[in-house]
């Protein structure tokens, strides 16, 4: 059987999954690596382990003789560098992009380059510290002077990946788009900071996110790997033609606009909007709640409240006649503002008021989406969108998906579901170079809520 092999790297889970030539999902394994701390005591991902583990991984898959693999490629989080020297091997830990920016030399950096808002504007970048992985780099420049000279290549962990197959170093546009302040959307090449700084010389040519070379020693194609939020848009991408929304929920619930290329402005900045790049090298404009970590929580709070387990959150079904009543007696009561913030309105109800567990937990989902539509509406204006596309945790779940489509009566809303959405992105992407057959018609599953 000829397959491909994927690596999806997530900050917890890392996956190897096998897809057909029809993307039908073959095999996967998981693993959870113990993460190390890097010179201060923060923790990060331990490079040396997840190396090993991906090399003796595809070693072990190179070996089957039930199976032949064709091609490889690389899905993972971003806002995450490689540094390597001139052996070609890791001088410095992969940093946590969650590690805090010093004050003061963020302040000296947008001081030098316009001010926090022209920087974002241009970089379609809201200001997130070592979440902006350029930061990263500028930040060795100034602090580790002596690092950074040695330096030779530094390489988004996805093209890492790669490079540990291929010994080829590039980098790809998904990474460098995706909120790292490396990029100017406006002119389509890097901001003139990264050329000020000479960081421009740490970072290898730029290449085309379908592009695949040969492994060290022969052996099937690699691809150069690609960042997980566009990867997980690829399918959608190949599947449908008329603009979409994909509201892409986790612990973020990322809505993504692929047919809004306006530019940001200041007012969505402010509203934690951005800009991720597709494969295709197209803006993504995207904006952000942290409602999937909010809903979490609260439901955890509701748990210990009514004596319940977290788990019966999942197994609520959605009752339209408690929705009408919650909006008849808090409707214009509910607090907080009308711009999405880092937690819902439901934070600062009183639990006492509610009946049951039921109740309070149509509430809360009920304060969650007043948070999500004005989230979504952000990256929907103008674009013709008729659709939007629910994958991930909250596309299961009845009553969030039956608020949304409330919401949104002139759009349809559907939950959508693709077996490893990130994976088979980062497959799709390289289908010419290893797969002679057309694209399947039917790799999205949906389900339409009125």
């Amino acid at each position: 059987m000829k397959v491909i092999a994927i690596f999806d790297i997530g900050k917890t889970n890392k996956k190897l999954l096998l897809f057909d030539e029809q993307y039908l999902l073959v095999a996967e394994q998981s693993v959870n690596l113990e993460p190390t701390v890097d010179e201060d005591g923060e923790t990060c991902e331990d490079l040396l382990r997840l190396s090993r583990w991906v090399r003796e991984s595809l070693d072990v898959l190179l070996r089957r003789t039930d199976i032949r693999v064709a091609a490889v490629n690389f899905s993972a989080y971003g806002a995450s560098f490689v540094h390597i020297g001139k052996d070609g091997r890791p001088i410095a830990p992969l940093y946590n992009y969650l590690k805090a920016f010093p004050p003061a030399l963020l302040k000296t950096f947008y001081d030098s380059y316009g001010g926090e808002v022209t920087m974002s504007m241009l970089t379609a970048s809201p200001v997130l510290g070592s979440l902006n992985s350029g930061m990263q780099l500028y930040r060795i420049r100034h602090e580790q002077p002596g690092l950074f000279a040695q330096i030779r290549y530094s390489l988004h962990l996805p093209q890492y990946l790669s490079y540990l197959l291929t010994g080829i170093p590039v980098s790809d546009i998904t990474s460098i788009g995706c909120h790292t302040n490396l990029w100017n959307y406006a002119q389509q090449h890097y901001h003139e900071w990264v050329y000020r700084e000479g960081v421009n010389e740490k970072l290898a040519p730029i290449v085309d996110s379908a592009n695949v070379y040969r492994m060290d020693g022969g052996g099937p194609f690699a691809g150069v790997g690609l960042h997980d939020s566009s990867a997980a848009m690829i399918p959608y991408l190949e599947s449908f033609r008329e603009p979409f929304v994909l509201l892409s929920t986790g612990t973020w619930c990322i809505s993504m606009n692929p047919f809004n290329d306006s530019p940001l402005t200041v007012a969505e900045l402010q509203q934690d909007c951005l800009c991720y790049m597709s494969y295709r090298g197209r803006p993504v404009k995207a904006s952000r709640l942290f409602a999937g970590h909010d809903h979490e929580m609260q439901v955890r709070r509701l748990a210990d409240h009514f004596h319940r387990s977290a788990a019966a959150a999942a197994v609520v079904r959605f009752d339209f006649g408690a929705v009408r009543q919650l909006r008849e007696r808090m409707g214009a009561a509910t607090p907080g503002p009308t711009v999405p913030v880092m937690a819902s309105a439901f934070g600062r109800r009183d639990l006492a008021g509610f009946g049951n567990f039921e109740e309070a937990y149509h509430c809360l989902l009920m304060d969650i989406m007043d948070q999500q539509v004005t989230s979504t509406r952000l990256v929907l204006h103008d674009t013709g969108v008729r659709r939007i596309f629910v994958d991930g945790g909250f596309g299961r779940n009845q009553v969030y998906m039956h608020l949304l489509a409330a919401a949104f009566p002139d759009t349809e809303v559907f939950a959508a579901s693709i077996p490893q959405a990130t994976a088979m992105g980062a497959a799709l992407a390289i289908h010419r170079h290893w797969n002679d057959r057309a694209m399947p018609g039917d790799m999205i599953e949906l389900k339409y809520y009125q």
